[in-house]
């Protein structure tokens, strides 16, 4: 409810991993779906249409399967990464965008990590390195945060 990410209901013998890999290939990103739900059957109305309401929600707080933080860069980001998706936690091989993100999401991410770590990083940075090692390695290349402006003093005025 209230949460606005694509999500795929399927029926029959693939596996959820097997057709997020076809439609990868096939699909570009920003249609990607962000779950891919397998059920035995789709829920119908009387009226034999899909019951959108009787669809369940996706879990998205599965356990992170890649590698620990290895740095306190990657422990940051990693933390908020979990944060802004609304998951416990998050590896560093897991993928933005795979978990759930959309650009939504991507923006305010970008400022979290701003604020957080003092680093100007466009949205761009984020959509080319989606996960917590590869945007890690991105970021020491990025400008550091202009620090914040300060009104100049007239000469022999108080400090």
């Amino acid at each position: 409810p209230g949460d606005k990410r694509l999500v795929a209901y399927v029926t029959g013998t693939a596996t959820p991993g097997e057709l997020r890999a076809f439609v990868t290939d096939r699909l570009p990103a920003y249609m990607l779906p962000t779950a891919v739900v397998a059920l035995d059957a789709l829920p119908v109305t009387p009226n034999g249409k899909v019951d959108r309401r009787a669809l369940p929600a996706p879990d998205y707080t599965g356990t992170p399967e890649g590698r620990a933080p290895r740095t306190a860069r990657e422990q940051s980001l990693c933390e908020l990464f979990a944060q802004v998706l609304g998951l416990a936690t998050v590896s560093i091989d897991d993928g933005f965008f795979d978990l759930g993100g959309h650009s939504l999401l991507a923006t305010k991410l970008v400022s979290r990590i701003r604020s957080a770590l003092g680093v100007e990083m466009s949205i761009r940075t984020l959509f080319d390195h989606p996960t917590v090692g590869e945007l890690s390695g991105a970021l020491p290349a990025a400008r550091k945060a202009r620090p914040a402006l300060r009104p100049m003093r007239r000469p022999g005025s108080p400090s």
